[in-house]
C-alpha cells in the first residue's frame, strides 16, 4: 500500500472514532468503541506506519485546539501517547512537537492540564530516551525483576458470581488465560531487548537477526542481556540532563555483544527482503480473575500481592499477619503517659549522670519541652492517600513529592482493581472499601507500599427492547459517561461485547490466532485511565430497637425505604400515637439538613404519612453537581456531598363521596436525614438495590456522609493538642469525608 493510501486509510479511521465521539447515539449501535481498537489494530500489524498516524492525531489535535473543541482532545491525545508507547522509530522532531503541544494545554483548567501534563512528562522521558515507556510498562506489569525499576503492578478482576451468569465469568477467564499462556517471562524480556534496540538504533538494527538471536538465547543469557538494556536506559533517566548519544552508546555496545561484531558490519540481500519491520506487542498485564465471595477478599488479595518476590524487607507487623485479623496494634495506638519531667523517665532510658553530680540537682526541676518526639521505625509511614505511588514517580523514576513518605520507603506496588457487575457490585465494592480504610487507620499495612488504584466496567443483564433506555442498576455507569464522553464510548460500550462473548462456543483451535477485543479494551482503560472521579459513601445508622445500638452499614448509590407490612413493635420502639387515621402508609418524622451552597446549617423537621423514599447519591441528570469532586480536598462542596430524596407522601382529601387518598412525590436535597415511623408500621431498607442486603422490622435510621476512619491514637492527638478536644475532633471528621476513586480516563469534563 502507498503512503498515500495508507495516510489516507488512517484519516478515515481517525474520523470514525470523532464521529462517534461527537455523536451521542449512533446509528450502528453494535460497533460502538470498535473504530479505536481497530486503529490500534492497524498499527500493530504494521508498526513501521506509526509516524503516520502519529502526524494525523497531531494535526487533529492542533485543529482541535485552533477551533476551541475541547471534547476530544484529551481521546486523542491518550490515543496519541498508546501509540507512541508501542512505537518505534519516531523522530525527534515529532516528540518535540507533541510536547510543545501538551505545554501549551497546560492554561486550560482542569482536567485537560492535568492529564496534559502528565503526557508532557512521559514524552520529554521518551524523546530523550526511546523506548522508555515500552520498557518501564512490560516490567511493572509483568512483574519482572529489576532492582533499578522495582515497580510491579498487578490487575485484580473482581467478578461477583451471584450478579453475573457463569457463562459471562467462564468466558472472561478462558480470554484473559488464553492472552497469559504466551506471556512466558522469556517472551517478556526478548520484547524489551528488542524493542529498546530498535527505537535506540532505527534502521541500523538488523531486525531479523536479533530477533533469531533472542529466540535461541538460553534463560541466562537473555536475563544478562535483559538486566544490561534495564541498566542503560534506567542509568541515563535518572540523569538530570538526559544525554541521547550516551544513550545510543551504550545500546551500541549491547548491540553488539550481542550479534557480534561481524553481524553488525554486515547485511545481506536475504535480511533486506525479509526484513520489514516487525511487530514487538505490548503484553497485556497480569491479570488475576476472583470470583468476590468472601467480604474481607480484597484486603486478602492485597496482603498477598505484597508478599512475593518483594523488592524491600516488609515491616516485622506484615510479616507476623495473621490474614483471619489484626491484632491491636500496642505501639500505635496509645496515649502517651509521659510527663515531660525528666525524673519520671524510667531507670536506664537515657544515660544520665551520678544522682550526686550537680547536673543532676538541677535536672531534677528542670521541665523538658512538653512533647516527646517519637523515633518511627524505618518501615511506618502515617497514611497518606491513595491516588498513586509517591517516593519515585512511576513514570519518570525520578523522586516525587506526592505524599509525605519517611526516606527510603516508597509504594513500588500498583493494585489495579477492576470490578465487573452493576451498582450492586459497586455497593459491595464500597464496603469492602470502607472496611479497608477502617483497617488500615488502626494499622498500617498496605498504605505505605500500596497505590490502590478502582476501575469499573458495567456488565448488566439483557434488557427488554421496549424498556427505557436507562437501565435501574446501571445509574452509575450512565453517571460515568455522562461525565467522561470517551469513557462512555470507550468502556460503557463494552458490555454487549462481554455478552455476546458468553454466548459464542468455546474456541478450543489454541493454534489459530485471535485478536482479544475485551482483553484489549480492559488493557487499554486500566493502562489510560488515571483520573479518578471521587463519590461520597454514606454511613446510616439502623435501628431496630431504640433501646439498643444501631447497626451501621455504607451505601454508595441509593437507599430504598418502604413500609412494611402490619407488625407489633418491638419493645423500646416509639408508641402508636393517638388518632393516627389507618390507611396506606405510615406515619413518619423526618429531619434532615437542608443542603446549601453557602454551607450554612438549616434542620428542617417534619411529620408526614407516605409509603416510602428513596435516598439517591447519585445525580440523574447533569455532572454539574460532581465538578468539584475530582480531587479529593474539594469534596465538601454542598452538590457533591448531598442526598438526593424522594419522598411519596399519601395526601387526605375530602368530597361529597367521603374521603379518599392520593399520593405525590415530593423531593429535596440534604447532606444528613433522619427517619422514624411513629405508629406501629416499621420500615424495611434496601442499600444499593441490593436484595442480600436488606434491613427489616427497623424503626428508626439515619443516613449521612461517611467521615474518614480515624484511629485511636490520631483521635488521642487531636483532642490532646486542642483545648476543645471533641469539638475539634468532630469537625475534623466532618471536613474529611471518605471518598471513594472510580478511575476514568479525564474525570469530569466540564
Amino acid at each position: 500500500m502507498e503512503s498515500s493510501d495508507v495516510e489516507l486509510d488512517f484519516q478515515r479511521s481517525v474520523q470514525a472514532v470523532l464521529r462517534e465521539l461527537n455523536t451521542p447515539t449512533p446509528a450502528l449501535q453494535s460497533n460502538r468503541g470498535m473504530w479505536r481498537w481497530s486503529l490500534h489494530k492497524k498499527v500493530e500489524r504494521d508498526p513501521g506506519k506509526s509516524s503516520v498516524l502519529v502526524r494525523i492525531l497531531l494535526r487533529e489535535l492542533e485543529k482541535a485546539e485552533s477551533e476551541d473543541v475541547r471534547r476530544v482532545l484529551i481521546p486523542l491525545l491518550l490515543t496519541l501517547m498508546y501509540v507512541l508507547t508501542k512505537a518505534t522509530g519516531i523522530t525527534e522532531d515529532l516528540y518535540h512537537r507533541a510536547y510543545t503541544f501538551c505545554t501549551r494545554l497546560l492554561t486550560l483548567p482542569a482536567p485537560y492540564s492535568t492529564v496534559a501534563l502528565d503526557c508532557a512528562i512521559r514524552l520529554k522521558t521518551e524523546a530523550a530516551i526511546p523506548g522508555t515507556l515500552f520498557q518501564r510498562t512490560v516490567i511493572a506489569e509483568q512483574n519482572l525483576i529489576s532492582e533499578l525499576y522495582p515497580y510491579q503492578e498487578r490487575v485484580f478482576l473482581f467478578v461477583d458470581p451471584e450478579l453475573v451468569s457463569a457463562s459471562v465469568c467462564s468466558a472472561l477467564l478462558l480470554e484473559i488465560e488464553a492472552a497469559q499462556e504466551q506471556q512466558t517471562p522469556e517472551a517478556c524480556m526478548r520484547h524489551v531487548v528488542s524493542h529498546a534496540l530498535q527505537a535506540a538504533l532505527g534502521d541500523a538494527c538488523h531486525t531479523g537477526a536479533l530477533n533469531r538471536k533472542l529466540q535461541a538465547s538460553s534463560r541466562r543469557i537473555l536475563e544478562y542481556y535483559f538486566h544490561a538494556v534495564v541498566a542503560a536506559i534506567e542509568q541515563v533517566a535518572v540523569e538530570d540532563s538526559p544525554s541521547r548519544l550516551g544513550h545510543l552508546e551504550r545500546l551500541e555496545e549491547i548491540y553488539c555483544s550481542l550479534l557480534g561484531p561481524a553481524a553488525t558490519r554486515r547485511r545481506c540481500v536475504g535480511d533486506l527482503l525479509q526484513d520489514r519491520l516487525p511487530s514487538i506487542p505490548l503484553p497485556s498485564p497480569y491479570i488475576t480473575f476472583h470470583l468476590w465471595t468472601d467480604q474481607e477478599q480484597l484486603w486478602k488479595e492485597l496482603v498477598l500481592f505484597l508478599r512475593p518476590r518483594s523488592q524491600l524487607r516488609l515491616s516485622a507487623d506484615l510479616e507476623a499477619l495473621d490474614l483471619q485479623g489484626l491484632r491491636p496494634d500496642r505501639d500505635l495506638a496509645r496515649v502517651s503517659t509521659d510527663s515531660g519531667i525528666e525524673r519520671d523517665l524510667p531507670l536506664g532510658s537515657d544515660e544520665l549522670p551520678d544522682s550526686s553530680s550537680p547536673e543532676m540537682e538541677r535536672a531534677a526541676l528542670q521541665r523538658k519541652g512538653g512533647i516527646k518526639k517519637r523515633v518511627w521505625p524505618p518501615d511506618f509511614s502515617m497514611p497518606g492517600s491513595w491516588d498513586g505511588p509517591p517516593g519515585l514517580h512511576w513514570r519518570t523514576g525520578r523522586p516525587s513529592g506526592d505524599g509525605e513518605l519517611l526516606p527510603g520507603v516508597s509504594r513500588v506496588h500498583t493494585a489495579r482493581v477492576l470490578v465487573l457487575g452493576d451498582d450492586r457490585m459497586l455497593g459491595r465494592l464500597a464496603q469492602a472499601y470502607y472496611r479497608l480504610r477502617k483497617r488500615e487507620a488502626k494499622k498500617f499495612c498496605l498504605t505505605p507500599r500500596l497505590s490502590l488504584q478502582l476501575y469499573y466496567i458495567p456488565v448488566l443483564a439483557p434488557q427488554n427492547p421496549e424498556a427505557s433506555r436507562k437501565p435501574e442498576l446501571g445509574e452509575l455507569a450512565s453517571f460515568l459517561g455522562r461525565a467522561d464522553p470517551w469513557y462512555e464510548s470507550t468502556v460503557n460500550t463494552l458490555c454487549p461485547a462481554i455478552l455476546k462473548l458468553a454466548e459464542m462456543p468455546p474456541c478450543l483451535d489454541t493454534s489459530r490466532t485471535v485478536d482479544p477485543f475485551i482483553l484489549d479494551v480492559i488493557t487499554y482503560y486500566v493502562r489510560m485511565g488515571t483520573q479518578p472521579i471521587y463519590f461520597q459513601l454514606y454511613k446510616v445508622k439502623i435501628f431496630t430497637n431504640l433501646s439498643h445500638d444501631p447497626t451501621e452499614d455504607i451505601f454508595l448509590t441509593e437507599l430504598k425505604v418502604k413500609i412494611q407490612d402490619s407488625k407489633s413493635p418491638k419493645e423500646g420502639s416509639s408508641p402508636r400515637r393517638k388518632g393516627t387515621a389507618e390507611g396506606t402508609g405510615a406515619e413518619l418524622s423526618v429531619c434532615y439538613q437542608k443542603a446549601l451552597l453557602s454551607h450554612r446549617p438549616r434542620e428542617v423537621t417534619l411529620s408526614l404519612r407516605a409509603t416510602g423514599l428513596v435516598l439517591k447519591a447519585i445525580p440523574a441528570g447533569d455532572t454539574g453537581g460532581f465538578s468539584h469532586c475530582t480531587s479529593p480536598n474539594a469534596a465538601s462542596a454542598a452538590n457533591c456531598t448531598c442526598l438526593h430524596v424522594s419522598v411519596t407522601e399519601v395526601v387526605k382529601s375530602s368530597n361529597l363521596a367521603g374521603r379518599s387518598f392520593t399520593t405525590a412525590t415530593n423531593t429535596f436535597r440534604t447532606s444528613s436525614i433522619q427517619v422514624q415511623s411513629q405508629d406501629q408500621r416499621l420500615l424495611m431498607l434496601w442499600l444499593d438495590k441490593d436484595s442480600r442486603r436488606t434491613f427489616r422490622d427497623v424503626v428508626r435510621f439515619e443516613a449521612g456522609p461517611c467521615p474518614e476512619p480515624c484511629s485511636r491514637a490520631q483521635k488521642s492527638k487531636m483532642a490532646g493538642f486542642h483545648p476543645h478536644g471533641q469539638e475539634r475532633e468532630k469537625n475534623t471528621a466532618k471536613s474529611s469525608p471518605l471518598l471513594m476513586p472510580i478511575n476514568t480516563f479525564s474525570g469530569v469534563i466540564q
